[in-house]
């Protein structure tokens, strides 16, 4: 199948589209930049925020994956930009080259009336997947983790290896995730494309384990051979400093983020596992490699 992947130069995107090529199929990657390291792939320019490129690149494939999203707003980058109106142009790309099988990323957790800019912008992208009239399938990964991911590789690792004597836990850490792979979520896109009992449905995917958040910077600061003690930071101060720090463009964590942490992110595997096929890889096997990987950054 000729696949393009709308967003697919970061850190999903290049596990995705080297397992999509590993089943055989034709991938191009659109991207601001419309340039990679990946052979086999072809990389063309095209922004769907701002409808610029798009629908050229669309022409002549069978299937369009989004995977735009940001975690924080910076410049330009808004989620509305991201979570809406990429949606919403790839939508009518899709439309106008004649594709009718669109997959799209959203996020575990999303609704409407959570308080988080991301969830609400996310639901509405969906919505408008959902009302589009294409074949449609939308997949909410957990945490994701692998090799050069952001939250393992990134934050945990930079709470662990912070220069000060402890490591800050954010209340009790009582917050629960359940992390899937990397690997897994590719799966789930590749087998969504060929399973057409996957149209006009929605999925969970999560990993075969919870944690809480305690729990996973433990494991993190055990995995990096670290000594130092956790100190927890009251919900109460953090619900204070929060808002005030966030818009700072040094932040550690946004309102957002911050928002989304206490929720937790987990769910049922049960739906997951009944449409896909997945090795729901375990997070302690995968842990060391991502601690001495460097991160990749999406374009």
């Amino acid at each position: 199948m000729k696949v393009l992947i709308v967003g697919g130069s970061g850190y999903v995107g290049s596990h995705m589209a080297q397992h999509l090529l590993a089943q055989g199929h034709q991938v191009t990657i659109a991207s601001r930049r419309g340039e990679g390291p990946l052979e086999g792939v072809r990389y063309v320019a095209a922004d769907a925020a701002k409808d610029e490129g798009l629908r050229e690149a669309a022409l002549g494939h069978e299937a369009l994956i989004y995977l735009v999203g940001i975690i924080r707003e910076r410049g330009d980058q808004t989620f509305r930009q991201a979570h809406v109106e990429g949606v919403r142009h790839s939508l009518a790309a899709a439309k106008s080259a004649g594709i009718r099988r669109f997959v799209h990323m959203s996020a575990l957790g999303v609704a409407r009336g959570t308080g988080s800019r991301y969830y609400e912008t996310k639901a509405e992208g969906e919505e408008l997947v959902q009302a589009s009239g294409l074949d449609w399938t939308i997949l909410r990964p957990s945490l994701i983790f692998g090799r050069g991911d952001e939250f393992f590789g990134g934050v945990l690792k930079g709470l662990a290896t912070a220069p000060i004597p402890f490591i800050p836990l954010i209340g009790d850490g009582h917050f629960v995730f359940r992390p899937i792979w990397v690997g897994d979520v590719a799966a789930a896109f590749e087998q969504a494309l060929n399973r057409p009992n996957t149209v006009q449905r929605s999925y969970n995917l999560v990993g075969p384990k919870e944690y809480t958040f305690r729990e996973l910077l433990l494991m993190v600061r055990d995995t990096l051979g670290s000594r130092k003690p956790l100190l927890s930071i009251p919900l109460a101060l953090m619900d204070r400093v929060v808002p005030l720090i966030s818009p700072l463009p040094f932040s550690p964590i946004t309102l957002d983020q911050y928002l989304q942490l206490k929720m937790g992110n987990t769910a049922d595997p049960v739906h997951m596992r009944g449409a896909f096929s997945l090795l729901e890889r375990s997070l302690e096997v995968e842990l060391p490699g991502i601690l001495t990987t460097k991160r990749l950054v999406g374009a």
